[in-house]
């Protein structure tokens, strides 16, 4: 039996398939959540806009150019990150969910944390996030691990946008 507080973060794709169906449901959680706060909640899905339901429908086609990582805990996928390829040397954090069961252990900052990694591996310069200004608890966690705000370079109303050096 595994230890549910263990959580592992692996690069995907690689793993399992079941690991490849959490990614696909923990995206769909994402974007649901995201459009319910936003104020234009939808049912499932398949209320989606498009680009979102093309993420869920085929994580690995959707990120073929990026690397996401996925936390888990045994063979389920509890929480996830994109860090997208690096243009201009800089890599972008997006999508970072964490299943809500399995909060406050720290798996989101694991996920970040990896990330950093990554993008230093890579060779890029500075990694940059957008973040929903009403996400109080993500904003306080971007800063903790070395982000500032950053001019925005996202049209889009109510997004904070935020970068480091790596």
């Amino acid at each position: 039996m595994t230890d549910q507080r263990e959580v592992a973060i692996v690069r995907w794709p690689g793993q399992a398939p079941s690991a490849q169906d959490g990614l696909a449901d923990l995206l769909a959680a994402y974007h649901l959540q995201t459009q319910a706060e936003k104020g234009e909640a939808v049912a499932g899905v398949a209320g989606l806009p498009k680009r979102y339901r093309v993420e869920v429908a085929d994580p690995q086609a959707a990120f073929v150019d990026d690397v996401v990582l996925l936390a888990l805990s045994g063979d389920t996928a509890v929480g996830c990150l994109v860090v997208t390829a690096s243009v201009d040397g800089r890599s972008e954090i997006k999508r970072l969910w964490t299943d809500p069961a399995f909060r406050g252990r720290g798996i989101a900052s694991s996920l970040v944390s990896a990330a950093l990694v990554h993008a230093a591996e890579s060779g890029v310069s500075a990694v940059r996030l957008s973040v929903w200004k009403w996400r109080a608890g993500a904003i306080a966690l971007y800063e903790r691990l070395g982000f500032t705000s950053t001019e925005s370079w996202d049209e889009r109303d109510q997004l904070f946008c935020m970068e480091r050096a790596v």
